[in-house]
């Protein structure tokens, strides 16, 4: 029988160049939009971190991981609005094994 709850792990990579506020906002947005479809069982603020490669000609980024609780579907729904919000260097989101 399928899992109809799963636990997930989001990281993003956010450009610095939007400043305090607009990073506040953005991890403000996920975090919402996550709470939203599912429970934030953990927020992890790494902060600003020199990326390995440039990424959008970005040589630091600001990483945040969520691990959090939901439906199957919604890992996906929130992958594709990560792509199209700007801001968002990179994001990963994986399922956790038990």
């Amino acid at each position: 029988m399928a899992k109809t709850i799963q636990q997930y792990e989001t990281t993003m990579i956010l450009n610095t160049k939007k400043g305090e506020d607009g990073i506040n906002a953005l991890v403000e947005k996920f975090k919402n939009l996550i709470s939203e479809n599912g429970t934030i069982d953990n927020v992890d603020d790494w902060g600003k971190r020199r990326l390995a490669y440039e990424i959008e000609d970005e040589q630091e980024g600001y990483y945040v991981m969520i691990t959090f609780t939901s439906k199957p579907d919604f890992p996906a729904e929130l992958d594709r609005i990560y792509n199209i919000t700007d801001g968002v260097l990179r994001s990963l989101t994986v399922a956790v094994e038990e």
